[in-house]
């Protein structure tokens, strides 16, 4: 396969990502803050797509790889967080509780986020979305790598 085609298809990769994120959002399915950050690398990842299609500069592909690799990161953390794993942003998690006192709690309560991230929205053969947001960023890292050994000198 060509280096423009592996761009194209990296940088399509992370879009339909970020359209289906958005898609859940608009059926109803809120994202915790995590599930923000996860968009963040994805957004980074067609901008330097779309820069590395127009001006064939390998490292515009290293930073396309780079992007798709912190996303799929931060799903993986996201995935641990929601499986119990280990424990989240103290912002977006349940967190622990042992020795607050009532007035802390009913404030941490109140200040608490509707959504939280350790709490699986939405699943797909067992998968939730950070997880299928981790396989699937990892694979476009590897299509990202694929289209910088095109290019490299």
């Amino acid at each position: 396969m060509r280096r423009n085609h592996l761009i194209a298809l990296a940088t399509l990769g992370s879009a339909a990502l970020l359209l289906g994120a958005w898609g859940f959002q608009y059926l109803g399915y809120a994202p915790c803050k995590m599930c923000l950050w996860q968009r963040w690398p994805h957004g980074a990842a067609v901008l330097f797509g779309v820069a590395a299609m127009a001006a064939p500069v390998a490292i515009l592909t290293l930073a396309g790889a780079l992007a798709a690799a912190t996303t799929g990161a931060i799903g993986v953390y996201h995935t641990g967080v929601e499986r119990g794993w280990w424990e989240g942003p103290s912002s977006c998690s349940s967190g622990d509780i042992t020795g607050m006192s009532t007035d802390d709690l009913f404030n941490q309560i109140m200040a608490a986020p509707l959504v939280r991230c350790d709490e699986v929205a939405w699943q797909l053969l067992g998968l939730s979305m950070a997880s299928w947001n981790a396989l699937i960023s990892f694979a476009l890292v590897a299509i990202w790598l694929a289209a910088y050994r095109k290019s490299a000198p």
